[in-house]
């Protein structure tokens, strides 16, 4: 079954231009579109998708809004923010609400596709683009210096890694040979002992530090 797609986005023609890029894969339709943030509660309820990507700078409810709205549903679609390069602000408080990540409206149409697909996966999205331009932001809010790192075991390590890639469980499990279930402990643990909240502020921790492991 393909990944069922909305599209969050207050230009017509971008979301027009997504879709047509998207669907023409196969492995993604896209089930419902929003040009504001109430809109996009709307249509998530009504058609339940598997992946939301969604632009922060919306008018009336905005996509930061929306994002939080629908993180508090007992079982929201996976988040990711659509942005442009001079919007770090917005993305770095879409991350710390506890979007799955970000990717540039530019993106290649097959990073596009796989993106969505590791998001449908429970994986984390990380446009390589502006995650340098994001960790200065996120070091001086929520996500500090990681002291915590010295604390992870060698395998909790290369589960984090494989987190930062942008695995999903499954994907973790199936490369280091161990079952989905005990990943998901390895990563629930990582998260607690780095102190973040999900996977995705897990990877940028990653990212800050990768130089120095």
């Amino acid at each position: 079954m393909p990944v069922r797609l909305v599209l969050a986005d207050d230009e017509p023609l971008l979301r027009r231009g997504l879709k047509t890029l998207l669907e023409a894969d196969g492995r993604v339709v896209v089930v419902g579109e929003a040009a504001d943030g109430a809109a996009l509660l709307d249509v998530v309820r009504r058609t339940h998708p598997d992946v939301a990507l969604v632009d922060v700078q919306m008018p009336g409810m905005d996509g930061l809004a929306a994002l939080k709205a629908l993180l508090a549903w007992s079982s929201p679609p996976a988040l990711a923010v659509l942005t442009t390069f001079d919007l770090d602000d917005y993305v770095a408080t879409a991350l710390e609400l506890g979007a799955q990540g970000f990717l540039l409206k530019d993106a290649e149409p097959e990073a596009l596709v796989r993106a969505v697909l590791d998001l449908a996966a429970g994986g984390a999205v990380l446009d390589p683009r502006i995650t340098a331009r994001l960790l200065p932001k996120l070091r001086t809010r929520k996500l500090r210096e990681t002291q915590h790192l010295d604390g992870l075991s060698a395998r909790e390590r290369q589960v984090l890694s494989l987190l930062a890639s942008g695995r999903s469980n499954q994907a973790i499990a199936t490369s280091l040979g161990l079952s989905e279930a005990t990943v998901k402990s390895y990563v629930s643990t990582v998260l607690t002992k780095l102190g973040v909240e999900n996977r995705v502020q897990a990877a940028l921790v990653a990212h800050q530090v990768r130089d120095a492991w």
